[in-house]
C-alpha cells in the first residue's frame, strides 16, 4: 500500500524533525507504553510525545546483566539496555521520561535510568484495581504530570488547548477502531503486520501526520474489495509487541494462520473508547485512560481482560487464540495457566503459549509449535 510507504517515509526522518524542533526550543516528553500514560497531555503542554516501544534484540537484553538480576520482563532489561547503552536515538533525545509505574517491572526501567543515566525521569503510580479511591490516586498521578510537563515547557495546559489535544488523539482513537473492526468478518482488508506496524508507528509519529495517515488507509480499506483466503483465523494476545519483534507474526504467516485480532498492553495502543471532551478534562482523561480501558494482566481482579478477550474471539470469529508472552511478566505466565480452560468452555477454541527471551535460538521450536498448532486447526475445519 502506497499508505505504508509514505508512513515509512515520515519515520525515516523523525528524528531529524525532532532534533530540528529541539533547536527550536520545543520539548521532547519520552513515555514507556502500558497505555497509563495521556499523550493529550503532553500535547497540550506543546512537548512532542514518544513513546519508547522498541524491542526484538537479544543483545540489548543481555547489556542488563550488570544492572538488574534476570528475573526482569524481556521488554524492560531491552528499554534499560537501550537506556543505559545509548544505542536507541530516541533515549538520548528525551528532555523527560515520564514512567507510568505497572508493576515491579517497570519501576525497573524508572530506578535504573534514573541512577545510571542522565535521563530526567518522572514516575507516577497506576494502582492495580478500579474504584473511587484508585481512581483519585491515578488522577492525582497525572495531574502531577501536568504540573510538571507545564513546569518543563512554561506552558500552562489550559482547557482549550487540551480539549484540542483531546480532540486529535479521539480522532486517532477512532481511526484505529474502524479499521480493526474491517477485520471482525469475511475477508480480512489489512494484515495483522500492517495494523501493529500502523500502532508502532503512531508511538512515533507526528500526530496530526499520522491522522492524515490513517484517514487516507481507512478511506482506501473501504473501497478495497478482499478475496477470501480461507486462512485459519487467530487471536493474537500476550504483554507485549514492541517494534522489532515481528517473529511471532512471522512464523504464524508462514504456517498459513492470519492474526485478525490483538490485545496487548504494551505494543497496541488503547482505542476502544474515546475520552470525553466536556467537563472536568483532567477526571475524563482518568476515566477513558484508568477507568474505561480493558486493564493489562496485573490488574485485580483479572476477570475483565478474560472476558474481553473472549467476547474479540467471537465477535472476530477466529479459530484460535496464541498466548505470545515474553519471560518472567509472571501475572501473565500466571493467567496463562487457567486462560486456556475459561476460553474452551467458553468458545470451544483452544489455545496455544509461547514464550520469548529474544533469543535468536528459540526460533525453531517457535516454528515447530506454531505450525503444529495452525495444522491442528486446520484438520478441526475441516475433519
Amino acid at each position: 500500500m502506497e499508505i505504508m510507504h509514505k508512513l515509512a517515509s515520515h519515520l525515516k526522518t523523525r528524528l531529524v524533525e525532532l532534533n530540528r524542533a529541539k533547536q527550536q526550543g520545543r520539548k521532547i516528553v519520552g513515555y514507556t507504553p502500558g497505555g497509563y500514560l495521556p499523550e493529550e497531555l503532553i500535547l497540550a503542554s506543546g512537548a512532542i510525545p514518544i513513546c519508547l516501544i522498541r524491542g526484538g534484540d537479544h543483545s540489548v537484553v543481555e547489556l542488563t546483566g550488570a544492572y538488574l538480576c534476570r528475573w526482569i520482563d524481556t521488554f524492560c532489561r531491552a528499554q534499560i539496555g537501550y537506556a543505559v547503552s545509548g544505542d536507541d536515538p530516541y533515549y538520548s533525545i528525551v528532555d523527560l521520561l515520564a514512567i507510568p509505574i505497572t508493576d515491579n517491572h517497570i519501576r525497573a526501567i524508572s530506578d535504573i535510568t534514573d541512577h545510571s543515566t542522565d535521563i530526567e525521569v518522572f514516575p507516577f503510580g497506576v494502582p492495580h484495581m478500579k474504584e473511587e479511591s484508585t481512581f483519585s490516586y491515578y488522577l492525582h498521578g497525572i495531574t502531577r504530570l501536568k504540573a510538571k510537563l507545564e513546569a518543563l515547557t512554561g506552558t500552562e495546559i489550559t482547557k482549550p488547548k487540551l480539549r484540542e489535544a483531546i480532540s486529535l488523539c479521539n480522532r486517532e482513537r477512532e481511526l484505529f477502531r474502524e479499521i480493526s473492526l474491517m477485520r471482525k468478518s469475511g475477508p480480512v482488508p489489512i494484515s495483522s503486520r500492517d495494523f501493529v506496524a500502523l500502532n508502532h508507528a503512531s508511538f512515533l509519529a507526528d500526530k496530526e501526520v499520522m491522522v492524515e495517515i490513517l484517514e487516507s488507509l481507512y478511506k482506501e480499506l473501504k473501497g478495497r474489495i478482499a478475496l477470501p483466503d480461507g486462512h485459519p483465523r487467530i487471536l493474537l494476545t500476550g504483554s507485549t509487541l514492541a517494534m522489532g519483534d515481528s517473529r511471532v507474526l512471522d512464523l504464524i504467516d508462514e504456517a498459513g494462520g492470519e492474526v485478525v485480532i490483538e490485545e496487548f498492553a504494551e505494543g497496541i495502543r488503547p482505542y476502544w473508547e474515546n475520552v470525553n471532551p466536556d467537563g472536568d478534562l483532567m477526571k475524563a482523561l482518568a476515566e477513558c485512560y484508568f477507568m474505561q480501558r480493558v486493564p493489562p494482566a496485573w490488574f485485580r481482579p483479572g476477570n475483565e481482560r478474560r472476558d474481553f478477550l473472549i467476547k474479540l474471539a467471537k465477535d472476530f470469529n477466529v479459530d484460535g487464540v496464541i498466548w505470545y508472552q515474553l519471560m518472567y511478566r509472571e501475572s501473565y505466565k500466571t493467567e496463562s495457566y487457567y486462560f486456556p480452560d475459561k476460553l474452551k468452555r467458553d468458545t470451544g477454541l483452544r489455545m496455544l503459549t509461547v514464550e520469548s527471551d529474544y533469543d535468536p535460538s528459540e526460533m525453531g521450536p517457535l516454528r515447530t509449535r506454531i505450525e503444529t498448532f495452525i495444522e491442528t486447526i486446520r484438520g478441526k475445519r475441516h475433519g
